[in-house]
């Protein structure tokens, strides 16, 4: 009995052509990324964080004219599952400036 590949060909070749517009999109997408950088002074004070959320307004950052709000949290476990785990670490710092102009 012959394949019918009449069908076969049409899905392959909108495959192919869905692929071909989502390679194009990454590799553009890509070249206007600028690359990232590690800064270890970030790393040392993610790695220093307690765990929790942290909410504080420094009274030195306060002006007339400025405020400042800062932010941290950190969320720390690990998951296991039979003799296998992973630890998740999550650590965020946030700033939020407001200034009049």
């Amino acid at each position: 009995m012959p394949l019918p590949l009449a069908p076969i060909a049409v899905f392959a070749l909108r495959t192919g052509v869905a692929a071909a517009a989502v390679w194009a999109v990454r590799t553009a997408w890509a070249a206007r990324q600028t690359p990232g950088r590690t800064d270890q002074r970030a790393e040392d004070a993610l790695d220093a964080m307690d765990e929790g959320l942290a909410l504080h307004r420094p009274a030195d950052r306060r002006t007339d004219d400025e405020s400042q709000t800062n932010a941290a949290a950190r969320f720390r476990r690990t998951i296991r599952w039979g003799k296998r785990g992973v630890e998740v670490d999550a650590a965020l710092l946030g700033r939020l400036r407001i200034r009049r102009v």
